[in-house]
């Protein structure tokens, strides 16, 4: 196929020598199913075949889909599936091929990145790794340390569902079209219990159960959202509209905190305890 830029922002892997240590870099086992998210024109598809018991993979360009199917018409470990990945049901994915949990492989496009992570994350019962090739500048939000510009929402988002950590660089000359950008493979090992170290500290305070609800994973996230706000602003200042400066205040002197704490500063951790102690002053107050 000539080498141009596609309708739908995918950059192909060209580079033999780096599809050959992308594959080599992913903890698959040979039972396994793996998900692939955007095969393009297969240029892993047939090393994930060689390493799986099986493979699934999602392409939305229907040209593509076709051309995959015609080429690997005679490997019955393939399935490919004409969809948007963002609309795909995983859980009912591994439910019709009979097993608990899938691995995920995905050259993601740059632009829908953080969807694709978002929806994916609604799945983590489903799915206990993924290994996503993304923009090295995304990668290098979704496993930032605090004090770096790059640690927000993404960090929290990634860590509250999986143990993140970067497998891979990819260069630009890998790629055809060969984008503007790095890229960089990075791997998710699933936690068993969403939302870090958020079930821990609610059972603690008494206030929570073992295992999280879906709802309360998802009012942490939000509590991140609004903590992050304003980057640059203190924490302070991001919490204190929704839910009370004096409030916010107990929670920052209670972890002996000062008042000029910024939200890229803390561990996930301490945004969790803080969470945590906003939540049960909430209830005591109900």
């Amino acid at each position: 196929m000539p080498s141009r830029r596609p309708k739908l922002g995918q950059h192909f892997l060209a580079d033999p020598r780096f599809r050959q240590r992308i594959v080599d870099a992913l903890p698959l086992g040979h039972s396994e199913l793996v998900v692939e998210i955007g095969p393009g024109r297969g240029a892993m598809t047939g090393l994930l075949v060689e390493r799986a018991s099986r493979v699934v993979a999602i392409e939305l360009d229907s040209a593509l889909a076709e051309t995959l199917r015609r080429e690997f018409h005679d490997e019955t470990r393939l399935e490919v599936i004409g969809a948007d990945i963002l609309a795909v049901d995983v859980s009912r994915l591994c439910r019709e091929r009979h097993v608990e949990t899938c691995f995920v492989f995905g050259n993601i496009p740059y632009y829908i990145t953080s969807p694709i992570l978002h929806r994916l994350f609604g799945f983590h019962a489903s799915i206990h790794g993924m290994a996503l090739l993304m923009q090295r500048e995304v990668a290098e939000r979704v496993i930032a340390r605090p004090g770096r510009r790059e640690y927000g929402y993404l960090t929290i988002l990634a860590r509250a569902f999986s143990y993140p950590r970067l497998l891979l660089d990819v260069p630009p000359g890998a790629f055809s079209p060969t984008p503007q950008v790095s890229s960089a493979l990075v791997g998710f090992e699933m936690r068993s219990q969403p939302g870090g170290p958020l079930p821990a500290l609610l059972e603690a305070r008494g206030i929570g159960v073992k295992k999280l609800n879906p709802g309360e994973v998802d009012r942490f996230l939000r509590f991140v959202q609004t903590c992050f706000a304003q980057k640059r602003k203190r924490l302070l200042n991001n919490l204190g509209r929704t839910y009370g400066r004096e409030a916010v205040e107990m929670q920052l002197d209670r972890l002996g905190l000062a008042v000029e704490t910024r939200a890229e500063e803390l561990e996930v951790e301490v945004l969790a305890d803080i969470f945590a102690g906003l939540k049960l002053r909430a209830g005591a107050r109900d």
